[in-house]
């Protein structure tokens, strides 16, 4: 197994606060793991950006009276703020519209065009007489011709995830306004030729068995129904330049229409999957290590590097198809020391819907994830979204469903487990671990199932299956509580008090190996458990031996606190949350 681990999770767009579907598809996976590897000892580098390109921030920012630099650095502040409120632990929080990003995704088209895989086209693009403009994609909404869906945008159908062309729109009018008074008008512009990779690009996913399902069912039905070439500039004035005016002739002797291509930028679609390279080159200058970016991502030094990428089955065309092909094409005829690093895995989720409906930023639907916070630990959304993760099919959230199993796992389980422990050993221990006792075959009984789950839950969390993972994690503390439940020490103290020293010490113990093995995904949560039992918080390193060995860490003597728990959610609570966020009927 490699010792360095590369992870992106899907750039959340710069325009609001994200909502809870926002989190669960990629940035919170991405966490889970990032944590799991740290706590494995591997060299880990987890990358996020705002994706800060495009019309909606443009709109986003008048609408706010704000200039769009002023928006994007604001809106980048907010979610950093909250992504931390809620764990998520990047080593680097960037910003597409940064020059790192700028001078890369330039670079890209420079070479890719320079190479042949580029390619200058006339086409006819939508222009709003009403609105006075040129639409960008998403800005020109109708009814998409293979499924039906009467809100598709002009970039994709967010029904059934087909990539679109604003022509292939039926009945289409503009976002901005409404109007139907559009038309197509002629305009230059750069596509990326695709269709050239689509063999390489068949055989690359070949070798992938470890993506998920959906990443790997989505990207061969675009291969299957014949790639296209994508156009990859926009007539917007925010973005990255085209800077064709730096361009050489490509293959054919061909030199770019500088003219043609003056005002244009660069589709957010092209320059977004390079800032995950940008924000790591920004990460490098903001160290003091500007070529250390390159250890990641370019030539013979990346070999021992595992890239995971993280996001919802919407953002996995652009992350099988046109970030590759950026890449495959840039690494045409290259020396070793000289290509770019390609995704090893790719872990797509489906959705996370709302009482059946879709999460919407745009339409203010759903939980979001400062209102989250404002009303729960980040922990208990952590957990309920991790346990009932999208992975396999859409799932949808409801408050019922949301308060049964936060009560269940985190308040009767776990949080009832710590509870007993503790309040026991204050009340008849003194508030120490006791000595006495010898363990037996009960003690060997329990690390034995320990020991087999261990390993199941330790496969789940390297092979990304969260939801499988949080199943056997909730497995491992019912084992605890089983355990004392079974061997009672509040009955054992009257007649045999070693015994009983042996139970509470092992549960202590327990507390310490629950807190590590939690630490991925609630780590508020398994640092509370640390300082409950008088350890550092931090002290969470992935058992390397024997779980038997775990069970006796904490030596008899050890001071503890006097209690830990979980508050529950009351009806009345979740009842108020549905009249505030809507329920079935929102």
């Amino acid at each position: 197994m490699t010792q360095r681990i590369l992870i992106t999770s899907a750039l959340p767009y710069i325009n609001g606060i994200k909502h809870l579907g926002n989190l669960t598809g990629s940035m919170l996976p991405a966490d889970v793991y990032a944590r799991y590897q740290r706590q494995r000892g591997r060299e880990v580098l987890f990358i996020c950006a705002t994706d800060e390109h495009g019309t909606p921030a443009e709109l986003a920012a008048l609408e706010a009276g704000q200039s769009i630099e002023e928006y994007c650095a604001e809106w980048n502040l907010k979610q950093k703020e909250l992504g931390e409120r809620f764990g998520l632990s990047w080593d680097f929080w960037g910003r597409s519209s940064s020059a790192q990003n700028k001078a890369l995704t330039q670079h890209f088209a420079k070479v890719l065009w320079e190479k042949g895989f580029l390619d200058i086209r006339s086409t006819r693009q939508v222009y709003s007489r009403a609105d006075k403009r040129f639409l960008p994609d998403r800005y020109v909404e109708g009814t998409c011709p293979h499924c039906g869906y009467e809100r598709a945008r002009g970039d994709q159908c967010e029904n059934c995830t087909r990539v679109l062309d604003p022509a292939d729109l039926i009945n289409p009018r503009s976002a901005v306004s409404g109007s139907t008074d559009i038309e197509l008008r002629d305009s230059k512009h750069v596509f990326l030729l695709q269709s050239q990779f689509s063999d390489e690009l068949r055989a690359w996913i070949g070798t992938k068995a470890e993506w998920s399902g959906v990443v790997t069912s989505i990207a061969l039905k675009w291969l299957d129904e014949g790639l296209q070439d994508r156009g990859i500039t926009r007539d917007l004035k925010w973005g990255v330049p085209v800077n064709a005016q730096d361009w050489g002739p490509n293959p054919k002797g061909e030199k770019p229409d500088v003219e043609g291509l003056k005002d244009k930028v660069f589709y957010v679609w092209f320059d977004a999957p390079i800032e995950y390279i940008g924000a790591t080159r920004e990460w490098a200058d903001a160290i003091g290590k500007p070529n250390e970016w390159e250890r990641w991502w370019r030539g013979s030094a990346v070999k021992d590097v595992r890239y995971a990428e993280f996001m919802g089955k919407d953002n996995v065309p652009f992350h099988t198809v046109g970030f590759p092909v950026t890449l495959l094409g840039a690494n045409k005829g290259e020396p070793i020391d000289q290509q770019w690093k390609l995704v090893d895995v790719i872990k797509g989720t489906n959705w996370l819907n709302y009482y059946g409906g879709k999460f919407s930023t745009s339409q203010k639907r759903g939980v979001f994830m400062d209102s989250a916070l404002e009303i729960l630990p980040a922990d208990f959304w952590r957990w309920y979204l991790v346990a009932n993760s999208p992975e396999s099919a859409d799932t949808s959230f409801t408050w019922q469903h949301f308060s049964e199993t936060v009560n269940k796992d985190l308040a009767d389980v776990l949080g009832n487990f710590a509870n007993r422990t503790l309040k026991f050993a204050a009340a008849k221990f003194g508030g120490v671990v006791p000595s006495g006792g010898t363990a037996g075959v009960k003690e060997a009984s329990l690390t034995t199932e320990l020991e087999r789950r261990f390993g199941i839950y330790s496969a789940f969390l390297e092979e990304t299956h969260f939801r499988k993972a949080a199943a056997e994690l909730r497995a491992i503390w019912t084992l605890g509580n089983e355990y004392l439940a079974k061997e009672a020490p509040w009955t054992e103290i009257r007649t045999d008090k070693g015994r009983a020293a042996l139970i509470i010490r092992t549960a202590v113990n327990l507390i310490r190996l629950f807190a590590i093995l939690s630490a991925p995904i609630i780590p508020f949560t398994a640092e509370a458990l640390m300082r409950s039992v008088k350890l550092d918080p931090k002290a969470v390193s992935w058992p390397k031996g024997r779980i038997a060995d775990e069970l006796i860490v904490i030596a008899a003597g050890a001071p503890i606190e006097d209690q830990f728990a979980f508050t529950k959610i009351l009806p009345e609570q979740m009842a108020a949350w549905e009249e505030r966020f809507g329920g079935a009927t929102a």
